[in-house]
């Protein structure tokens, strides 16, 4: 199969509407072509395309920032000459300046198939500045590794973010390229803007369900991002953020774990399999011990569980991570009702909101888990009717 930048760099019809233009190209780590070059150096040796800027979103352009909300900052190329510019920096937008170095933005982002990823926003933000600047922005599509199940309640009006760009749910089943599609029509945007699909991709075929697992590399897209396994979890396990748990940041497995020094892992295992058992299908949990290296419980020894998607226990159309997590914190809350479960900081450059609430676009879930009335049917009717409607929503916006 080939992804979007492959089939412009093998297409001369496709790249023809390139020329004379000034070209820029977003992108991070896992931007390379089938032959594992980045994207930067591929389109700089493309001889009829005129590469005159880059972008680098959070954790920058070459991925060099490793861990979660550290920013960076503009630079030149060394090796190109170009100027670097940084949208998880000074700024989070394009600059007026930054416009001025480009006619079209080619955007060659690898997702994950999730609200929370950044990623998603700054394509959303590029293109809200190029529709007011006459720019064009194409997006070179690539595969959602989480491929095409939702799951998840919708963000609420009020509680857009940097982590949470409109109302889609957790899980939003899109590619990228879709996802632009939805933004415009949704926001009612007005610019030329293509996407460069994807030939041969099948989200639906075993085993990779979204990921060519037997024609192409995983790369990091993010730093703590450093498998299939952990994007398959990342709807549900990226809450974790909110919360004084560890998700694994620190170690070999990051979110794909949680766990912390106070709490018994295979006690909260056995009483999320008593309290939704329905909610943990797909996948195996296995009561796990680490010590993470940095970040939340540094240099402590947790007790927690590991979430294994992969082998034959995997089944792609029932695993639903975000429930998965929901009951974890649930279970956590019946077993240790005084436990500090919420995290409290400035999480995205959202100052004023819980984290947890910054995350799931709304404070419904945190309710639900506090509630001690609340059951598993209660948070089920709450997201189902937000999933159907996304389903109908995204039926206009597939590509593939």
């Amino acid at each position: 199969m080939q992804f979007g930048i492959d089939r412009l760099l093998s297409d001369a019809q496709l790249r023809a509407p390139l020329s004379g233009k000034r070209v820029a190209l977003l992108a991070h780590p896992a931007s390379v072509t089938a032959d594992l070059r980045h994207s930067v150096d591929a389109l700089m040796a493309a001889q009829d395309i005129t590469l005159t800027a880059a972008f680098g979103p959070q954790h920058g352009l070459r991925g060099e920032k490793q861990d979660n909300m550290i920013e960076s900052a503009d630079y030149v190329d060394p090796v190109h000459g170009i100027p670097v510019f940084s949208l998880y920096g000074d700024v989070r937008r394009p600059t007026d300046a930054m416009l001025d170095s480009f006619d079209v933005l080619l955007v060659d982002l690898q997702d994950l198939g999730c609200r929370i990823y950044t990623f998603i926003t700054t394509l959303l933000y590029c293109l809200e500045a190029a529709a007011k600047q006459n720019k064009a922005v194409w997006v070179l599509d690539r595969p959602n590794p989480a491929g095409r199940p939702i799951e998840g309640s919708v963000l609420q009006s009020g509680w857009e973010s940097f982590v949470g760009a409109g109302p889609m749910p957790m899980r939003h089943g899109l590619t990228l390229g879709e996802v632009g599609s939805w933004f415009i029509k949704h926001f009612n945007l007005d610019l030329d803007y293509r996407v460069i699909t994807m030939a041969g991709w099948q989200p639906a075929a075993s085993p990779g369900f979204g990921w060519p697992v037997f024609d192409r590399a995983w790369i990091n897209p993010s730093p703590n991002a450093p498998t299939l396994a952990m994007a398959r979890a990342y709807a549900g396990t990226v809450m974790l953020e909110g919360t004084t748990l560890s998700e694994g940041r620190g170690t070999t497995r990051p979110l794909e774990v949680f766990g912390a020094p106070d709490i018994d892992g295979r006690t909260v295992l056995k009483e999320m399999e008593r309290f939704a058992p329905a909610w943990l299908t797909g996948c195996t949990l296995r009561e796990c011990w680490f010590e993470p290296t940095f970040q939340k419980h540094q240099g402590a020894l947790c007790h927690g569980v590991q979430i294994h998607v992969d082998g034959a226990a995997y089944l792609h159309e029932h695993f639903r991570p975000w429930r998965l997590m929901a009951a974890a914190f649930k279970a956590l809350r019946r077993l240790y009702p005084e436990y500090q479960i919420w995290r409290d900081f400035a999480y995205e450059y959202a100052f004023d909101k819980q984290p947890i609430d910054t995350i799931n676009g709304g404070p419904a879930l945190r309710e639900w888990v506090e509630d001690p009335a609340a059951e598993a049917p209660d948070l089920e009717t709450l997201a189902a009717g937000d999933e159907a409607a996304w389903r109908e929503t995204l039926a206009h916006h597939l590509l593939y």
